[in-house]
């Protein structure tokens, strides 16, 4: 009886070992093991293997890329204009040793040093850029954190400026402004449509000058045009050969 109590006792003392022996790390996961303090090199995994329960400890790393939210960040652009920015960025551990032992905790570092850049990059930009350059501006982040975070074991694939909030004040300013342009815009191009016009006009004026009837022919057409409808009111031009032989008649008499 005492010896089945020995040997279930060695079972069990056994199946405790064995569970906290043997470890299973997934595909994308790696086990970073320190034995006594010490970090040994490489990370285990993925798959079956054994520590030494209670000298080995072991941290478990996540390999997939993580979506990091940048905090909303208040931002005075280089033209003094107070914007509201955030962010997102995508990044993913390439060493796994050197996040654990580098750096305490990796994304509180990722995140401060994600919200410190935004501000400082985005303070040295005016607001038309910040608006119109998006992807130049997100490359720039992209380079300074990722190599500010590639001491700790970190990739920084991308960075996104998400939303850029404009104070109100500021918002009317921009659409007066785009107003103007768009009136301007269309005044030049009246102009440009009332030059081209007086040219067609000269050309035709040096047309009818070399051949008089020409000018004839056209009253006529225009008669033709304005003829159908019952109320217009018609103009005819005459010719002033046609009165002249009248007018030096009188000229005469007198």
């Amino acid at each position: 009886m005492a010896f089945l109590i020995l040997i279930g006792a060695a079972a069990f003392l056994l199946l405790i070992f064995l569970s906290a022996a043997i470890k299973v790390a997934r595909e994308y996961e790696r086990g970073v093991v320190f034995r006594l303090g010490r970090l040994l090199q490489p990370p285990k995994g993925p798959g079956l293997f054994l520590l030494i329960p209670v000298i080995d400890r072991m941290v478990r790393v996540d390999l997939r890329t993580i979506t990091l939210n940048v905090p909303p960040q208040e931002v005075i652009t280089k033209d003094n204009v107070p914007v509201r920015v955030n962010a997102v960025a995508y990044f993913r551990i390439v060493d796994p040793a050197a996040a654990i032992v580098q750096i305490e905790n990796f994304m509180v570092a990722t995140s401060q040093i994600a919200q410190t850049t935004l501000r400082s990059v985005l303070g040295q930009h005016l607001l038309d850029e910040l608006l119109s350059e998006r992807d130049k501006i997100n490359a720039i982040l992209q380079q300074i954190i990722d190599e500010a975070t590639a001491p700790w074991g970190i990739k920084v694939s991308i960075v996104e400026v998400k939303d850029v909030e404009i104070p109100a004040s500021m918002q009317r300013a921009m659409a007066r402004q785009a107003e103007a342009e768009r009136e301007r815009r269309a005044k030049i191009i009246a102009a440009e449509g009332e030059f081209q016009a007086s040219e067609r006009l000269k050309d035709a004026a040096l047309v009818m000058a070399d051949t008089p009837i020409a000018l004839q022919l056209r009253y006529l057409q225009t008669l033709l045009e304005l003829g159908p409808s019952a109320s217009t009111t018609i103009v005819f031009p005459a010719p002033i050969d046609l009165f002249r032989p009248f007018i030096e008649r009188s000229d005469k008499e007198r």
